[in-house]
């Protein structure tokens, strides 16, 4: 778990339409980074389904949001187009930025011990510091509650 204050790990990653991202092209900017553990599966869905439903007022707050998972980009692709997600989805295959942000974690599935990504949200300032930090999600909520700390942040500067 990354904490508030502390630079955001670089990354480069390729999204939903094989285009690079890195955290440098997010300089200057928002951005919302949320982790999640697989494209299309109930939570996830849900979560991103949230997500796409306030979008308006993510774009006018000036901020940009990503999904990172394992799946590749054409499941991302796939995903996006499923559900309309006007945002941005990240594959890292490798987990490296997954790991580097703290969200591969161990898990329990009937008494069966695996790794897995674990839902966590980071706003990321302009000047590329985690700004917030959100440790326990909940998929039908977050949204709301990004976009209200989001205003709280901004207002602060």
């Amino acid at each position: 778990m990354l904490k508030i204050g502390r630079k955001a790990p670089k990354f480069s990653l390729l999204d939903q339409d094989e285009n690079t991202v890195t955290l440098a092209s997010l300089a200057g900017k928002w951005a919302v980074i949320y982790f999640y553990p697989k494209d299309d599966t109930p939570g996830c869905t849900k979560e991103a389904c949230m997500i796409a439903e306030v979008f308006k007022e993510f774009k006018t707050l000036g901020v940009m949001v990503f999904g990172v998972s394992k799946d590749s980009p054409k499941s991302h692709k796939k995903f996006a187009e499923k559900y309309q997600l006007p945002f941005t989805l990240l594959s890292d295959k490798e987990t490296t930025m997954i790991q580097a942000y703290g969200a591969w974690k161990e898990k329990s599935m009937y008494g069966k011990k695996y790794m897995g990504i674990d839902r966590i949200t980071y706003i990321i300032n302009p000047e590329g510091k985690i700004a917030h930090v959100y440790e326990k999600v909940d998929p039908a909520s977050h949204a709301l509650e990004i976009i209200k700390d989001l205003k709280q942040l901004k207002k602060q500067g």
